[in-house]
């Protein structure tokens, strides 16, 4: 008997039910479809502050902040899939979305300064990481700048950036459930992601 594929969801919005997370729902609902075991974390209500900039964690590997965050990267260390959310404020993600990315910065340093943490190929290949982002407006470019942060953070914390989940354009539709095709590509998203790893 194969182990679950365990999918982990984490909403960087502010706004709770949003065009965001009702996105990020869809492909968890996939996801649970297809088998897997789901969990979503919203990042909005947990206590937790951004990096320091201390560097303590290139000697130690270990970050100096203790609070909401930590169990968040043990549940992230766990999980199969990595579904990140957040909407497109003014160009780029949110601040919440940002604050977690940049607190996985011990990780970086384990990675590349004290050498002591090493995802292997087939490790990554088992790993995937979706990003789930809209906005309000049209322009085929406006998720370009979040794209290299979301790069960043998957591969530091050992996911393959397997695909995107997004939608723009939503000030025209009314919002996601205006959307045409949106909810039902999430959605299949969600089911593709959990088929493929669990094939042998």
């Amino acid at each position: 008997m194969t182990e679950p594929v365990r999918v982990l969801g984490i909403s960087g919005s502010p706004r709770r039910h949003g065009n965001t997370e009702t996105l990020l729902d869809a492909v968890l609902e996939g996801a649970r479809e297809a088998g897997g075991v789901v969990e979503k974390v919203i990042l909005r209500p947990l206590d937790y502050a951004s990096c320091r900039g201390c560097n303590v964690c290139h000697r130690t590997g270990v970050c100096v902040i203790n609070d909401d965050l930590t169990e968040v990267f043990e549940k992230i260390a766990a999980a199969d899939v990595l579904v990140l959310a957040s909407p497109i404020y003014s160009m780029g993600i949110t601040a919440e979305a940002k604050g977690l990315i940049d607190r996985a910065q011990y990780l970086w340093a384990r990675k590349f300064i004290l050498k002591n943490l090493y995802f292997t190929a087939e490790h990554t290949r088992r790993h995937k990481g979706i990003f789930v982002s809209t906005a309000g407006l049209g322009w085929e470019n406006v998720f370009d700048a979040a794209f290299p942060a979301i790069t960043a953070f998957f591969n530091t914390t050992g996911f393959e950036y397997w695909d995107n989940v997004i939608a723009n354009d939503l000030d025209r539709y009314g919002g996601i459930t205006g959307h045409p095709t949106a909810l039902a590509e999430a959605r299949e998203k969600g089911r593709d992601v959990v088929r493929l790893l669990r094939k042998p």
